[in-house]
């Protein structure tokens, strides 16, 4: 069926460009890349995250503020401190516009080698965009769906990200294995990370945040990090080996 097609692609395409570019490229700096392909990539997030674009300078110093404050009141999206799932997509997207915003003050330490764009930002972060990607959602389900229940995915295409992040933040400080035990409740969701270009690895990712290959165990696989030796290889970003490669 077109539209699970069209739903699937938008999955991948959209979060691979979230993890590649706002968590590991503007967050945690496991790379380096030209200011020119920064924008590039820039342009490929708005285009793949639609109505869910979000600015990766502001993500950056709020998945910083994750880290540093891990599954404590001062962390910006940690489960327990909300309810249920609708409260934390509530607090999340609360802390996110105050950062955004300027409403929030953040410590200059949080903000260090972010990548900027702000009048770029200015036109893709704004409910007009937002709405108008809206629009095209809907003339695309419009064309599509052949069914009625198709257009049920609709609403998720419209927060693919917030779904995304949700996917992350909820389940992976709650359910799932642990290679490592730590102070905080991170958890590794999948064992063979099929859906999230390996940021299944939540784990493993918090007990090495810097290590470019969340995969540790023999059967898991990060497929984020296998494109970006890609294209490390072909030279549009430049892997810093210590984070690349280092030994566990």
């Amino acid at each position: 069926m077109a539209i699970l097609i069209f739903f699937v692609l938008h999955w991948y395409f959209s979060l691979f460009f979230q993890s590649f570019f706002h968590h590991r490229y503007a967050a945690h700096g496991m790379f380096t890349m030209s200011k020119g392909w920064e924008k590039v990539f820039y342009v490929c997030c708005f285009i793949t995250q639609g109505s869910s674009y979000i600015s990766a300078t502001a993500y950056g110093m709020m998945h910083r503020l994750h880290h540093a404050h891990t599954d404590t009141e001062q962390d910006p999206h940690s489960p327990h401190y909300s309810e249920n799932v609708w409260l934390l997509l509530l607090k999340t997207r609360n802390n996110y516009n105050g950062i955004f915003k300027g409403n929030t003050e953040v410590q200059n330490k949080y903000k260090k080698d972010l990548p900027v764009w702000d009048s770029f930002d200015k036109y893709a972060h704004n409910w007009f965009t937002r709405v108008l990607w809206g629009a095209i959602y809907l003339t695309i389900y419009c064309f599509l769906a052949t069914a009625w229940w198709q257009f049920l995915f609709l609403p998720l295409t419209f927060a693919m990200g917030a779904l995304q992040g949700l996917a992350v933040n909820w389940w992976a400080h709650r359910f799932g294995y642990e290679n490592f035990h730590g102070k905080d409740t991170s958890k590794n969701i999948l064992p063979v990370d099929f859906l999230f270009w390996g940021e299944a690895y939540h784990n493993n990712h918090h007990k090495f945040p810097g290590r470019a290959n969340n995969a540790i165990k023999w059967f898991e696989f990060d497929s984020g990090f296998q494109m970006m030796r890609l294209l490390n290889f072909v030279h549009i970003i430049k892997l810093k080996p210590t984070l690349a490669f280092a030994k566990i």
